[in-house]
């Protein structure tokens, strides 16, 4: 899961972030609520250095004349951040289990929040030393992955759809099926991690994503296999310069990155599958590893703050559970058709959810077999 810069900013916005900051990539200035308890927080940590690990181009970088928030974070408070980047939730949980590195922050998704925290890899969160929390919508509290609110704070959610090129797709698809048409050969791309892929071929034949029976993997995977002849291939990153570029007409990926990838390529469209998709939530979490606890929670509500939270949502193109952020003036994507549907309630959407272990295992290796045949 890619996360690129959304390009779709107010002209408005802009000219204040560049009066603030000149020109360039340099803007660390933003005003937030409670000053005084930053500064308190930053006498007491002084020297302190916070790992961070989220996806990529996941937080406002200061390009574009957005806000750089990871160095307004550090100017605001004299706290060091160690800045590392992961392209799937596997390689997030891979690198965490090596213990190589200790990480004070981490942004995983819904399924695999519930599995770190069933297995105790993560801290519980002390709210009282986040008031910003009380901007979270309430409809994100209380999830699946997390029922007594102790792990997660929500930071973005959105959903899978089908890109197409419509120069080359010519009649608008609805179904996952066009995926395995053979017109398209060597025009097609899919994810190249075994949830997501293997959620498409689920959908298509109404199996459910979260079984526990082996056989309906195996189902999938042979559905999976049967893609391998007209595949041009299987992506993470990849798929902004191929579909930008014109060099693939079909590709699944998140409604947030369409935007994106619109706004280089307008000949991209964008549609979510009559027989449903993958709804995620990303959230921020605390390691049970970390090193640096009281600076997680101090970063964390500074990424809570209204300025700072409508510069991140304006830069990654995601939907937002931060309700400061969907009355805040400088929002650009309020209601925008991809990440406010209208017609969500008709959009057959579902969680990933935590498996056995065992069926983890399965589907994985299942994986392995499908990608080299």
């Amino acid at each position: 899961m890619k996360k690129y810069i959304c390009i779709i900013i107010a002209v408005m916005l802009i000219v204040g972030l560049f009066v603030m900051s000149g020109f360039g990539n340099s803007n660390t200035e933003v005003d937030v609520e409670n000053p005084e308890y930053y500064a308190e927080m930053a006498e007491k940590l002084k020297g302190t250095t916070l790992n961070v690990f989220n996806w990529g181009e996941y937080i406002s970088d200061g390009s574009e004349g957005s806000l750089d928030v990871i160095g307004a974070f550090e100017k605001l408070t004299g706290i060091a951040v160690n800045y590392t980047t992961f392209d799937s939730n596997e390689a997030m949980y891979g690198k965490m289990q090596s213990e190589s590195v200790s990480y004070d922050i981490i942004i995983p998704s819904d399924y695999m929040i519930d599995r770190m925290r069933s297995e105790g890899r993560l801290k519980e969160i002390d709210f009282s030393k986040i008031p910003n929390y009380k901007y979270i919508d309430e409809k994100y509290k209380g999830a699946y992955y997390d029922p007594d609110n102790k792990y997660s704070v929500p930071y973005s959610v959105g959903m899978v759809g089908l890109i197409y090129n419509q120069t080359v797709v010519t009649e608008a698809p609805d179904s996952w099926g066009i995926m395995w048409d053979e017109k398209y050969k060597d025009n097609i791309l899919t994810f190249n991690n075994p949830r997501d892929a293997f959620a498409i071929a689920q959908f298509y034949m109404g199996i459910d994503i979260n079984s526990e029976n082996k056989a309906d993997w195996d189902k999938a995977a042979d559905k999976l296999r049967e893609q391998n002849k007209i595949l041009q291939g299987r992506v993470m990153d990849e798929v902004f310069d191929k579909m930008e570029g014109g060099n693939a007409a079909i590709a699944p990926y998140y409604a947030g990155d369409y935007l994106t990838m619109a706004d280089v390529n307008p000949d991209l469209k964008f549609v979510y599958p009559k027989e449903g998709t993958n709804i995620f939530a990303d959230s921020i979490c605390i390691p049970s590893s970390s090193q640096n606890y009281e600076a997680a929670l101090l970063f964390i509500n500074f990424l809570l703050d209204p300025n700072v939270a409508v510069a991140n949502a304006n830069y990654i193109c995601y939907a937002t559970p931060n309700t400061a952020v969907l009355e805040h003036p400088d929002y650009d994507l309020a209601g925008n058709e991809f990440l406010y549907p209208e017609n969500q309630d008709e959009i057959k959407t579902e969680y990933f959810h935590n498996l056995d272990p065992k069926i983890i295992k399965y589907f994985e290796e299942l994986w392995q077999t499908i990608k080299i045949e």
